[in-house]
């Protein structure tokens, strides 16, 4: 029988998205270091950029192809064998 592997999010969406918010975080923490307000705000939007960014990808096929299965908060819905139930009744 064959293992199953799951992806934790191991896409070129996620990896983007780590990528861009470590850059945010490094010129954050240079902000910290400098005193300097306007060098933190841009680290902040740098790092919300990275997220957006992430996000946008994974929307546009780029991300995990087994997140976006569980995209939607459904409760009570079958599995894809139809075998068992998510949530509680």
């Amino acid at each position: 029988m064959e293992e199953q592997h799951e992806d934790h999010g191991h896409s070129v969406a996620a990896w983007t998205a780590v990528g861009i918010i470590l850059l945010g975080s490094a010129i954050a923490s240079v902000a910290v270091i400098l005193p300097n307000l306007l060098l933190g705000i841009v680290g902040a939007i740098v790092i919300i950029a990275g997220a957006v960014a992430g996000k946008v990808m994974s929307m546009a096929g780029y991300g995990s192809k087994a997140h976006h299965a569980q995209a939607g908060s459904v409760i009570d819905a079958p599995d894809e064998l139809g075998a068992e139930t998510v949530g509680k009744s």
